[in-house]
Formats: structure tokens, sequence, C-alpha cells
């Protein structure tokens, strides 16, 4: 070791005091004494990301349909030593989420994090999908995911807090048989980008996050919300991110107050090429579909 270094040296053990705070080690973002609500907190990325927020010093208010579900990440929060309340609701009844949102910030003492995550998947060809369905897919994805901001917006300008959006690496790269979920998730990147300029100087930001493939139940439920475990998951299991590390890295992305953000290795290709060469990304989604009819 050269002896220019050494002094440069003597100062490493307060750096390394240091560098857990500002994050430099890639040690998890802390939100000690603060309070997080999550929508479809009951399973998937949903459910990891309570659990995280929960071992970063949060306490977690759950928000879901299922109570059975919601109870049990209770239960696992608990078991961690950290603070969690259960709160049944739907995103798509407006009035019942909003007493939802005012009964958490209530209990847990006003809100600092929220994350607009319930959600789900309609597909099949546009001719064929019903009017019903696409429906569905835009009241829960889309209006969804505006009653959960419009909720929580009051309590988070109290705080300076953070706002969370989960939309999708679908918001930029078009497939076949994907268009109402690919539509819902278009439309979070519009509605993260519009809202984000008009919380400038709130104190409040507004994180859109776009995922690759992540292990979650959706692609076991089918176009009326049916959640088959025997379904096969069509999914590229190979690209799979588990939950626990994609909500590692959204709340990352939240904790520093990042805009949109894309995340798996995957997604970021996906995403790159569907902005700047579309025609390309067509030309590969056509060659891996042909590819696939081949090995059928």
């Amino acid at each position: 070791m050269p002896i220019s270094t050494l002094p440069l040296l003597s100062g490493l053990p307060a750096l390394l005091a240091a560098a857990p705070l500002l994050g430099w080690l890639g040690g998890p973002r802390r939100f000690d004494g603060q309070v997080g609500l999550i929508t479809g907190a009951g399973s998937g990325i949903g459910r990891a990301c309570a659990l995280e927020l929960a071992r970063r010093g949060a306490s977690v208010a759950l928000v879901g349909r299922r109570r059975d579900r919601l109870d049990g990440v209770a239960a696992e929060i608990a078991a961690l030593g950290g603070r969690a309340l259960a709160v049944p609701a739907d995103v798509t009844d407006h009035a019942g989420l909003q007493r939802a949102v005012n009964e958490a910030a209530g209990a847990l003492g006003g809100l600092h994090f929220a994350l607009a995550n319930a959600g789900g998947g309609v597909n099949g060809a546009l001719e064929k999908v019903s009017i019903d369905h696409w429906r569905r897919q835009l009241d829960l994805n889309v209006l969804g995911l505006v009653s959960t901001a419009q909720a929580c917006l009051p309590h988070l300008r109290a705080t300076g807090g953070r706002l969370g959006l989960v939309g999708s690496v679908m918001a930029y790269v078009h497939l076949p048989n994907s268009g109402p979920y690919a539509a819902s998730k278009a439309a979070v990147r519009a509605i993260g980008g519009c809202l984000r300029l008009e919380l400038r100087g709130s104190g409040v930001s507004c994180t859109t996050l776009h995922p690759g493939f992540v292990e979650s139940e959706i692609g076991q439920v089918d176009n009326d919300g049916v959640y088959d475990p025997s379904r096969p998951d069509p999914r590229p299991q190979g690209l799979m991110w588990t939950g626990d590390r994609a909500a590692r890295a959204m709340l990352d992305a939240m904790h520093d107050r990042r805009g949109d953000y894309v995340f798996t290795g995957h997604g970021k290709l996906a995403a790159l090429l569907g902005r700047t060469a579309p025609a390309l990304s067509e030309a590969v989604v056509g060659l891996a579909g042909a590819r696939a009819k081949v090995r059928k």
C-alpha cells in the first residue's frame, strides 16, 4: 500500500460510522418513528413492502380486501417486534377507503408514507376482452390508485411525506394480449408525472415505481379477480425477482424521493427500448412470440 494513502485511512472509522446514515454502503434507508400505509398489503409486493417497512422502523397500516390476509401480515410484523394495524378496505370504494385511511392515521399518529400498490391484471386480445373487464381493470389499477392518493395526500402534506404509485414496465412496452393491463399502467405513469408537478413546493414527493417481473399472485388471478393457486403462472420464472428484493428497491427509491423508477435488469432494458427504439422493441417482442409458438 502506498504511504501516500495512509492519511486518508486515518478518517476511515468516522466515515464508516457515518456511511449507514448516508446510504453510502448500500444499507437500508430508515423510516424510524414514521407511519406508512400500503394498499394490497395482504400478499405479493404489498406484503413484502409492509414487512420491509416494519424492519426499517415504521409502524404500518395494512389495507386490503381480505381481513385474514391482513391479520396474517400484521402477525408477521408483530413477530419482528414491529407495530401494524389491519384496516380492511377496497380501493374501488372511495368512501370506504377514505374512512380506512383516516382511521389508520388517527390510530397510528399521522401518515408519512403511502404506497398505492393494490392492483391486478386483465389480459386478452383487444377484440375479445369484454367492456366489463376493461372497466374492472381501470377501476382497480387507475381509479383505485387515484382514490388512494386523494385519501392519503392531506395526511402526507401535514408531514412532508412520501407517496408511491405502483406502475409497471408495461407502461413502456407493448405486448400482445395485454392491452387493458398495459393501458392501466401507462395511465399510472402519466398520473405520477402530473402529480409530481402539482406537488412541487408542498414537501410531498411522488415516486412512480415500474417493476419488471416480481413474485406475486397476479399470474394466477383471472380476469374476474378469482385467484387459483393451481393455475400456472405464465410469466418467465427465470427473470422473476423475489418480493423481498423488490421491496428493498422500492423503499430505497421512495426514501430518496425519486421520480419515475424502473427496476429489475430486464425491466430497465425493456423500458429503454420502449422509450428510445419502439420499432426495435416491437420486433424483439414479435420474434420472441414466434419462437414461443415454435416451441409449442
